[in-house]
């Protein structure tokens, strides 16, 4: 199991392509430390050209561990400190009606995006891709290694009125969050039900992340 691989893998860099708070919170609860390097893939994949949400967030997340992957190498290269053994990269969309729900744009985006969800259930999509830089893809024969995957919640909101969506927009917390709410903080008031992972809601789905990296180590593809 992944957990009697925490005290090896707190010693390799592991990098989180992301500069979500949130997803560090949760590496750190599972013992991880790890290195943040933000990446600035532009997300500006065409969404009709994937066959649902999960595939979608996949690739997003994918493009954003190749592009940090690459970034965290030359670096590496460039100032001697070790290079990462591990990269993590995720993104999260909320799908409702067929209609992806990222960070809002605007107060009045995430007021149109709440009202969306209000008394109705909706689908929750986290994508993550993994990446070990040095390690020869076998399937490939070139590195870097990459696999990637996705999980699905379900989420069911109260009924909300128009007042109440008003004062949480106003918290500013919905403004950099995927279907402009948090279920961990204010937002979780207004969840009713959930149906599947919590922390894929938050951002990362932890049960599948720690099998998906434990499933690495015992094929000896990520030394631990």
């Amino acid at each position: 199991m992944f957990i009697q691989h925490v005290a090896a893998l707190s010693k390799r860099r592991i990098v989180l392509a992301s500069a979500s708070p949130r997803r560090r919170e949760l590496l750190s609860g599972l013992g991880l430390t790890v290195d943040v390097i933000p990446s600035t893939f532009n997300e500006d994949l065409n969404k009709a050209s994937f066959a649902s949400a999960g595939e979608y967030a996949a690739e997003t997340a994918t493009h954003k561990a190749i592009e940090v992957s690459s970034k965290a190498l030359s670096a590496s290269q460039e100032t001697g400190e070790a290079a990462p053994t591990l990269v993590i990269a995720a993104d999260t969309v909320v799908e409702i009606d067929g209609e992806l729900l990222e960070k809002p744009a605007s107060k009045e985006d995430a007021i149109r995006m709440l009202s969306l969800l209000s008394g109705r259930k909706h689908r929750v999509f986290t994508g993550v891709a993994l990446v070990l830089p040095a390690v020869t893809d076998p399937l490939i024969g070139r590195s870097p290694l990459l696999r990637s995957f996705h999980e699905c919640t379900q989420v069911e909101f109260a009924q909300l009125s128009p007042a109440e969506i008003e004062a949480y927009v106003a918290t500013g917390e919905p403004m950099d969050k995927a279907g402009a709410y948090g279920i961990q903080g204010l937002g979780g008031c207004l969840v009713k039900a959930i149906n599947g992972c919590y922390f894929n809601v938050m951002g990362l789905p932890l049960n599948r992340l720690a099998s998906e990296i434990d499933h690495l180590i015992t094929s000896k593809l990520l030394d631990a």
